[in-house]
C-alpha cells in the first residue's frame, strides 16, 4: 500500500460514502466493509460537504489501515447527491457502489450487490427494503413507512417495477455512469437520477435489512422531501418531455379556475356585474399560476432560455386578465341574457388560451432536458 492507504494497482471497485458529520460511524463502516470485501481491491471514498466534527482526523487515521481518501467539498452544492457524484467522477474502480455512512446500509451485502454486474445480468443494482428477504427495523413508524411508499409511488413511472428505487444503497458499471446525459443533481435520491439519465435497462434488486441509524443525526428533513418533490418534477421532463409540460400545465390550469370560480360565484350571487367578478376572480387565479410558476423557476433556471422568467410571467398574466375581462365584456353585449357558466367558462377559456400561446411564444414550456437548447430554439431565441 502506499501511504495514503491505496494499493498500486488500480482498484476493481469504488465504493462512494457521502458524509457530513459522520465522523462517529466511520471506524466501524470502514471496517465492516474491509470485512466484506476481502480478496477484492477496492477503495473507499469519503465525500464530506465540510463537516464540523473529526471526519478529517478520523479518515487520516483510517487512512493508515484501509484504502480509504477524503475529499472535502468546501462549497457543497445539490446536497448528497452532488457528493456522490463528485466521488465518482474521482472513483478509479471499474465497479461504482454508493452507500451512506450511518451503518443503516449493510456492508455485509456488498458482494451481492457487486455479483449481478459482475455475471453481465445487471446494469444497474439495488438494495431493497421491500423486495422478499428484505426488511427495516421494527422502530420505524406508521409515517415514515407511508412517506417512503408515496415516494416509491411518484417515482414508478421511469423506476418501473422495482420495489425500492428510493433506495441509497446501489451500484453500477463505470461505463454506465460514463454515458449518463445532462446529470442535475438535486437533492438526495441520486439513485433515481443515475437510472433515469443513463437510461439503463436492466435493473436489479437484491434484499437487504434497512437498519436504524446507531450515532449522529439524521440528514431527512421536510426541506429534503420537497427538493425531492423538485427533482421529479426535472426527471419527469427529462422522461417524458412532450407530455410532461402538457400536464403540468393542465394541472395549473384547474387549480387556477377552481380557485377563481370560488371567488367569481359569491361576487355574481352579491349582485357584482360579470365584466366586475370576472375581473376580480381571475386575480386570485393568477397568484395561484403564480405558486406554479414558482416551482418552475426552481427547478428550471439554469436550463432556461431566458433570463427574465418573472418579467415574461408578468406580461402573461396582464394579458390573461385584460383577455378575461375582455371576453366576459363581449358576452355581456352580445349575447342574450348569457348564463353564469357560460359567462366563466368563455373567459377564463379564452384567458388560459392566451396563457398557453404566450408561454409557448417565451419558451416558458422548454423544460430541463440539456444545457444546450436545439438549433431551432437558439435560432429563435436570438431574434
Amino acid at each position: 500500500m502506499t501511504s495514503d492507504g491505496f494499493s498500486q494497482s488500480e482498484p476493481d471497485v469504488a465504493i462512494i460514502v457521502p458524509t457530513i458529520n459522520e465522523a462517529e460511524n466511520l471506524p466501524p463502516l470502514l471496517e465492516r466493509v474491509a470485512a466484506a470485501m476481502v480478496g477484492v481491491k477496492y477503495e473507499v471514498i469519503i465525500v464530506d460537504d465540510n463537516s464540523r466534527d473529526a471526519t478529517p482526523r478520523v479518515c487520516a487515521e483510517l487512512s493508515g489501515k484501509y484504502p480509504v481518501k477524503l475529499l472535502v467539498r468546501t462549497e457543497p452544492a445539490n446536497g448528497l447527491s452532488g457528493a456522490v457524484l463528485h466521488g465518482m467522477a474521482e472513483a478509479r474502480g471499474t465497479f461504482l457502489c454508493v452507500m451512506d455512512a450511518d451503518l443503516q446500509h449493510p456492508p455485509e451485502r456488498l458482494p451481492a450487490l457487486l455479483e449481478p454486474l459482475r455475471a453481465g445480468e445487471a446494469d444497474f443494482v439495488l438494495g431493497s427494503r421491500y423486495m422478499p428477504g428484505g426488511s427495516t427495523e421494527a422502530e420505524w413508524g406508521v409515517f415514515r413507512k407511508f412517506n417512503s411508499q408515496m415516494a416509491t409511488f411518484l417515482a414508478r413511472p421511469f423506476a418501473g417495477k422495482t420495489t425500492d428505487p428510493m433506495a441509497g444503497f446501489f451500484a453500477l458499471r463505470r461505463e454506465s455512469y460514463a454515458s449518463a446525459t445532462n446529470l442535475t443533481p438535486l437533492g438526495y435520491k441520486i439513485a433515481l437520477e443515475l437510472m433515469c439519465k443513463c437510461r439503463v435497462k436492466r435493473v436489479r434488486e437484491i434484499p437487504i435489512h434497512f437498519g436504524m441509524r446507531e450515532k449522529g443525526q439524521s440528514k431527512l428533513s421536510l426541506k429534503q422531501q420537497f427538493r425531492y418533490l423538485e427533482h421529479l418534477s426535472r426527471l419527469y421532463d427529462f422522461t417524458y418531455p412532450r407530455a410532461s409540460p402538457i400536464v403540468k400545465f393542465f394541472i395549473a390550469t384547474v387549480a387556477s379556475w377552481v380557485v377563481g370560480l370560488g371567488v367569481y360565484l359569491p361576487l355574481i350571487r352579491g349582485g357584482d356585474g360579470r365584466v366586475h367578478a370576472i375581473s376580480i376572480a381571475y386575480l386570485p387565479a393568477i397568484a395561484v399560476t403564480a405558486i406554479f410558476h414558482i416551482r418552475y423557476v426552481r427547478t428550471q433556471r439554469e436550463f432556461l432560455s431566458r433570463q427574465t422568467p418573472w418579467m415574461d410571467f408578468v406580461v402573461i398574466s396582464v394579458a390573461e386578465w385584460i383577455v378575461a375581462m375582455m371576453a366576459a365584456w363581449w358576452i355581456g353585449r352580445r349575447v342574450i341574457e348569457p348564463g353564469l357558466w357560460e359567462t366563466f367558462f368563455a373567459s377564463f377559456g379564452l384567458a388560459t388560451l392566451t396563457r398557453y400561446v404566450l408561454r409557448k411564444e417565451f419558451l416558458l414550456d422548454i423544460r430541463g432536458l440539456r444545457k444546450t437548447l436545439p438549433r431551432e430554439i437558439e435560432t429563435k431565441t436570438d431574434r
